[in-house]
C-alpha cells in the first residue's frame, strides 16, 4: 500500500507518503513541506487570524493536490499543538477537512507524545532499554520515557519554539535579559513535570526528535558512528548551552549562516534552544542522540500495526 501522511504542525504543513506492508518498515516516497510558522499569526485572544487561515488553505490544498497526483490507498491528515489550542480551531478544521475531502485527526499533546516515542522506539530498537524522550516543535513541547512501545510517562507543555518566541524573543536579536526571562518561565513549567520523570528508572538512552533538535545537533553536536557505518548525530547539553548566548546577539538574517539553521528555523531556533537546555537540565540529561523518526513515522507505525493485525486475522 501507498499511504500519505499529512502533519499539520505549528511550524510546518509536512506531507510524507510512503510504501507500506504489513510487519514491514514504511519505505517513503515523497516528502514535501510548506513552512506557515502559525504562531506568528495568532491574535491577542489566541485565534488564528485570516493571513493564517490563508497560509494553511494554500498548504493544505497543495498537500491534497500533491496526492491526488499519486496512486494513495489511505490518506491520513493530523493536526497538533497550534490548531489544537487555537480559539477558532472548529472552524479551521472544518476548512481543512473540506479541503481534504478527509477527517482530520486533532491529537492532544500526550497522543504526540505517545505516537513520536513509538517512533523512536522502533528505530533504536529494543536493545536501547529505557528511553527518554524530548520532542520540540512549534507550539509544544512533549516528553516521553518507558522502555516499551508506549511510555510509561508522557507529557505535553506549551514549551514550543514559535510559541515562545512570540511570547518572550520577540526582538530580533533578542539579548540576554529575555533569554533570562524564557529560561526562568521555561523552568517554572518543566519543574512538575521532572518531578514524575524522577520516579521512572533511570534512562539508558537518551532521544531527541524534531527539526528544531536536529538542526541544533548541526549547529553544537557532534557526529559518530552507528551501525552498519551509518551516521548520529549527538548533541550534548554543555555545547548547546555555550551556543544560547552566541545565538540570542547573532541577528535572525545571520543565524541562517551557521551549520544546521535553516531559513525557516532562523526565527525560533534561539527559544528552541532555550527550551530544550532547560528540559534536559531539569530531567538530567547530558546528551541526547538524535532520532530520524518522529511523529510521522509513528502515524505510519501505527497504521502499519492495524494493517498486520488485520492481515493475521485473515
Amino acid at each position: 500500500m501507498r499511504l500519505a501522511v499529512l502533519d499539520i504542525g505549528s511550524n510546518t504543513v509536512h506531507l510524507l507518503m510512503a510504501d507500506v506492508r504489513p510487519g514491514g518498515r514504511p519505505l517513503a516516497v515523497t516528502s514535501e513541506r510548506a513552512v506557515v510558522r502559525l504562531m506568528r499569526f495568532l491574535t491577542p485572544d489566541g485565534a488564528i487570524s485570516t493571513e493564517g487561515v490563508e497560509a494553511l488553505r494554500d498548504a493544505t490544498t497543495r498537500a491534497r493536490d500533491l496526492v491526488a497526483g499519486e496512486h494513495i490507498d489511505e490518506f491520513l491528515a493530523t493536526a497538533t499543538s497550534a490548531v489544537r489550542g487555537a480559539t477558532n480551531g472548529a472552524e479551521v478544521i472544518a476548512m481543512i477537512e473540506e479541503i481534504l475531502g478527509t477527517e482530520l485527526q486533532v491529537l492532544d499533546g500526550e497522543t504526540e507524545a505517545r505516537l513520536t516515542f513509538l517512533a523512536v522506539r522502533r528505530w533504536f530498537g529494543w536493545a536501547s532499554g529505557n528511553i527518554l524522550l524530548f520532542d520540540i516543535g512549534g507550539g509544544s513541547l512533549e516528553l516521553a520515557t518507558g522502555a516499551d512501545e508506549l511510555p510509561d510517562v508522557a507529557a505535553s507543555v506549551p514549551l514550543g519554539a514559535g510559541r515562545m518566541t512570540v511570547q518572550f524573543l520577540p526582538d530580533d536579536p533578542p539579548g540576554d535579559i529575555a533569554v533570562e526571562a524564557l529560561r526562568a518561565h521555561a523552568r517554572e513549567v518543566l519543574t512538575p513535570v521532572a518531578e514524575r520523570f524522577a520516579a521512572q528508572p533511570r534512562p539508558d538512552h537518551v532521544v531527541g526528535s524534531s527539526k528544531a533538535i536536529r538542526s541544533l545537533a548541526r549547529l553544537a553536536g557532534f557526529p559518530a558512528a552507528g551501525w552498519n557505518g551509518s551516521e548520529r548525530m549527538l548533541l550534548p547539553r554543555a555545547a548547546l548551552g555555550s551556543w544560547i548566548p552566541r545565538l540570542a546577539h547573532i541577528p535572525a538574517s545571520a543565524r541562517q549562516e551557521l551549520p544546521g539553521i535553516t531559513p525557516d528555523r532562523t526565527f525560533q531556533i534561539v527559544a528552541g534552544a532555550v527550551v530544550l537546555h532547560t528540559a534536559m537540565e531539569l530531567l538530567g540529561a547530558g546528551e541526547l542522540e538524535v532520532s530520524p523518526w518522529a511523529l510521522r513515522e509513528g502515524v505510519l507505525l501505527r497504521y502499519i500495526e492495524s494493517m498486520a493485525w488485520d492481515h493475521l486475522g485473515r
